[in-house]
């Protein structure tokens, strides 16, 4: 078997000690829940957990690729490993907050976060908390908040597992992972390493080419075919974990990860330079870092963390000339510091009973300047004290009913934003289908970041923390069960949210821009979701997870100038439909998955201009495949798969003069190298 050519060894059946274990989704029906079961914790909130193995799907995906699936978040792209950015509910993206073990991962500078910069393969938990859900866990979200975590290894012995991906445009995915579990402690090493030259071809529908005729007349014209200039990139990842259990309730972890990333920054489909002259690039190191401690007694858990985190970026834009002179026209250098501590304490009292309180300190610290000659004022060095403290009581005073009130309290710069107060309320409506009704409302606030304070020029250091209300209702239920071959799941909310005071950059009378509270936003809509699989033979299973969000986000803000025609429209780049799709068939050693996602327009102007060309970016839809053969020998598991995207070779951008790869793929092999280990 073993001197069989790779193609030949595909095809053969295994035998049937050979066969390896099939994945996770496929070995049983998920069991239903017990209603009645549920932890205080989930009384009245709002949030989807993203499935383990749709974080392990290939190395090449990041946590924004991964999330485009779900039609709850927009992402916004500028292509594979360029920024990508997540709104919730027809927010902005500093709205949305994200935590890594705790520790806040938007930039103090920002406000944002680029998802592009998170590989999925280092995620071994990830939660969407919407609307007032967020502020159990951090405030000024807004629009919601994407909770990621690492885990322990799961396994005992040692384990490695090492990933190959080749794909199109000259691209390589590397993934490796060595893990360690014994009775106390764990440990846990891993790193991917990609690079490319992301050279893709397309048709540049913003360029018109003439043909000439033999006496100078212009007889026909066309869009010409052009590649995507500077979109290299080169990133490093190692995380490293450390876990001790000393089996007495008292736990203790240390988790590192380091970034190392070269991108060129894509040119414009509009822009005539090329990338000979031009140097358009970003680099940027970082170094993440979170010691915890976990103290579990009776009915009385504690828990504390401290942490660091250290960027150091740089944005170079040079121009060269026929004649070889350089011209500096950007040389930005930012460092970053942020020391991070939190500690937190949850009581119990019985069953009806869950008092939280937890206190979390980041101390960011800002040295950005700008050495080209053209941005010699362009400096700020600053540094603030950002404090957030939280207090909840969950009471559930029959099985059916379930109540919660949190108050969350937060300052920075000396300055106290008002009390962030949030109410939830569920009720199981029937046992029967595990029917459950669930509602929330909360007031929450949003500060203003550093550069929005202290860019120069143009920071305001006068601008209001920006306010809102958001409340929501909703129906899940859940039937079905691994007795009965089959499990559906299903959700559907209602979702109202008001935000004032919202800080746009405008441009200033001197020409350069500066951030103003301008915008009223009224966001309102309905998600849904459905999740449904059956095992319809002996070796069959089939898995689908389909989901719908409906999101207005109109603009009632003042006019910025008299030529602002923005109020009663719907906000630049948020998709008003948005829909995604997974269809997930095994059989024996084989899986295939399809994808499938569909946004509706989206303007490009705050007036919602459609005269114009470049008002509006088309609707368009996305449809991806795999196909993943699982193989076991004597010395290890093996897998093979292969992916494609853009299937049906869309032309599409998600950002005006961006454009995207067009039909494109790659092909991974995994090797997993069997050791004398078993689960814990």
């Amino acid at each position: 078997m073993r001197r069989l050519p790779l193609l030949l060894l595909l095809a053969l059946p295994l035998p049937a000690a050979a066969q390896p274990e099939r994945p996770a989704w496929s070995l049983a029906i998920e069991e239903v829940p017990v209603v009645t079961r549920r932890t205080m914790k989930e009384i009245g909130v709002q949030r989807t957990q993203l499935d383990s193995t749709v974080l392990r799907d290939n190395i090449a995906l990041s946590m924004a690729d991964v999330l485009a699936q779900s039609a709850n978040l927009f992402i916004k792209s500028y292509g594979r490993a360029t920024l990508s950015t997540a709104e919730f509910r027809g927010t902005s993206p500093s709205h949305t907050q994200v935590t890594w073990n705790g520790m806040r991962l938007n930039s103090p500078m920002l406000g944002t976060v680029d998802f592009s910069m998170i590989p999925s393969f280092f995620i071994d938990a990830a939660t969407l908390l919407h609307g007032a859900s967020s502020i159990g866990v951090t405030g000024g979200a807004l629009g919601g908040a994407v909770v990621l975590a690492t885990r322990p290894s799961a396994e005992r012995g040692w384990m490695t597992q090492y990933v190959q991906g080749i794909g199109s445009f000259s691209t390589f995915d590397q993934y490796l992972r060595v893990s360690y579990g014994g009775e106390r402690w764990s440990a846990s090493t891993r790193a991917v390493y990609s690079t490319s030259d992301n050279d893709f071809r397309y048709t540049n529908r913003d360029k018109m080419e003439l043909v000439y005729g033999p006496d100078g007349a212009v007889v026909d014209t066309y869009h010409p075919v052009e590649r995507n200039r500077s979109g290299y990139f080169r990133d490093l990842h190692l995380l490293q974990e450390l876990h001790c259990d000393r089996g007495d309730g008292t736990r203790y972890g240390l988790t590192a990860w380091y970034l190392d990333s070269k991108r060129g920054l894509p040119f414009l489909s509009t822009d005539y330079r090329d990338d000979v002259s031009i140097l358009n690039e970003q680099r940027e190191r970082t170094l993440r870092a979170v010691a915890s401690w976990e103290r579990l007694r009776d009915r009385l858990k504690l828990g504390a963390k401290l942490g660091y985190a250290y960027t150091a970026s740089a944005y170079d834009f040079i121009q060269r000339n026929a004649q070889g002179a350089q011209s500096d026209l950007t040389l930005s250098r930012s460092y970053l510091h942020t020391p991070y501590g939190q500690f937190e304490a949850e009581y119990y009292i019985g069953r009806r009973w869950l008092f939280t309180a937890s206190l979390a300190l980041h101390v960011p610290m800002v040295d950005c300047s700008d050495k080209s000659p053209y941005h010699e004022g362009d400096v700020y060095d600053r540094w603030r004290l950002e404090l957030s403290g939280r207090l909840s009581a969950k009471w559930r005073p029959t099985e059916r009913i379930g109540l919660a009130v949190d108050l969350r309290g937060e300052s920075y710069d000396r300055r106290t934003v008002p009390p962030i107060p949030a109410v939830f309320f569920d009720w199981i409506v029937s046992r029967r289908g595990n029917v459950v009704f669930k509602a929330s409302a909360a007031r929450n606030y949003r500060y203003p970041t550093l550069n929005d304070r202290y860019y120069q020029p143009g920071g305001n250091p006068d601008l209001r923390p920006e306010h809102g209300f958001t409340c929501d209702g909703g129906v899940s239920f859940a039937a079905g069960g691994e007795a009965k071959g089959y499990s559906l799941r299903g959700e559907a909310t209602l979702f109202d949210s008001h935000i004032d005071d919202w800080i746009l950059w405008v441009q200033a009378r001197r020409g350069y821009w500066t951030p103003r509270n301008v915008r009223k936003v009224h966001s309102y809509g309905a998600e849904t979701r459905l999740d449904a699989a059956v095992r319809f033979a002996r070796d069959w299973r089939l898995r689908l997870d389909a989901r719908f969000a409906w999101t207005p986000s109109i603009n009632y803000g003042e006019p910025v100038n008299d030529a602002d025609a923005s109020y009663g429209k719907q906000l630049v780049y948020v998709p008003e439909y948005a829909a995604a799709a997974t269809a997930t068939l095994g059989w024996r050693c084989w899986t295939l998955v399809y994808k499938w996602n569909y946004y509706s327009e989206r303007y490009t102007t705050t007036s919602n201009d459609t005269s114009l060309r470049t008002g509006r970016l088309e609707p368009y839809f996305m449809n991806d495949l795999s196909l993943e053969r699982s193989i076991a020998l004597r010395w290890a598991d093996l897998s093979l798969k292969g992916t494609v995207r853009n299937l049906f070779n869309v032309e599409y951008v998600t950002v005006l003069s961006r454009p995207m790869p067009r039909l494109n793929y790659e092909l991974f092999l995994d090797i997993r190298p069997k050791f004398r280990s078993r689960n814990r």
